[in-house]
C-alpha cells in the first residue's frame, strides 16, 4: 500500500485488529521510507444484484427503499426495531446469497410480504394493498380472509 505521506509503495503492517462488530479489519502500517505510521481499514465489498422493474428497466438495488417499505407498512405498529432489522437482514442475505446478477422487483416484494406476514398481519395487509394494487374493499376482504384462515405461525401468505 502506498504511503500517504511520502508516496513510497513499500509499507509494512505493524498491527491488525478485527473491529468489535467483526465487519472490518483495522491495520496500523509503517512506511519503510519515511517511517511514519498510518491506519487503514479493510472491509468486504459485496455487490447486490440489479433489480428488474415491472416495466423492464434495470436499476441498482436501493437498500433505503427496503427500509422505507418496512417503515411505511409498520407505521404505528407494535413491532420491536430489532425484529424489523432482523427481517430486513434476512432479505439482504437472500439477495446476496442468491448469486444472481439480476433479480425481479416482484421477487423482492414477495420476500418483503413474507417477512411482514410473520411480523405483523396489519402491516402485511397494508403492504399487500399497495404492492398488489388493491382497487376496492373486496380486495382487502380477500386478504383479510386469507390471513384469518391461515395457521397462526404460518410461514407466510400464499402468493
Amino acid at each position: 500500500m502506498r504511503c500517504p505521506f511520502c508516496g513510497a509503495e513499500d509499507t509494512s503492517v505493524v498491527d491488525s485488529r478485527i473491529s468489535e462488530e467483526g465487519a472490518r479489519i483495522r491495520r496500523r502500517r509503517r512506511c519503510v521510507e519515511c517511517e511514519k505510521r498510518f491506519t487503514t481499514y479493510e472491509t468486504v465489498e459485496l455487490r447486490f444484484p440489479q433489480v428488474i422493474k415491472q416495466d423492464g428497466n434495470r436499476v441498482e438495488f436501493n437498500r433505503e427503499k427496503l427500509y422505507t417499505s418496512f417503515a411505511r407498512a409498520l407505521h404505528k405498529r407494535p413491532v420491536p426495531t430489532g425484529q424489523v432489522d432482523a427481517a430486513i437482514e434476512r432479505i439482504l442475505q437472500k439477495l446476496l446469497g442468491s448469486g444472481v446478477q439480476e433479480i425481479s422487483s416482484r421477487t423482492i416484494g414477495e420476500w418483503v410480504m413474507q417477512e411482514l406476514y410473520s411480523l405483523d398481519k396489519v402491516a402485511y395487509i397494508r403492504f399487500a394493498s399497495v404492492y398488489r394494487s388493491f382497487e376496492d374493499v373486496g380486495d382487502f376482504q380477500e386478504v383479510i380472509r386469507e390471513v384469518q384462515s391461515s395457521p397462526q405461525n404460518g410461514d407466510g401468505p400464499s402468493s
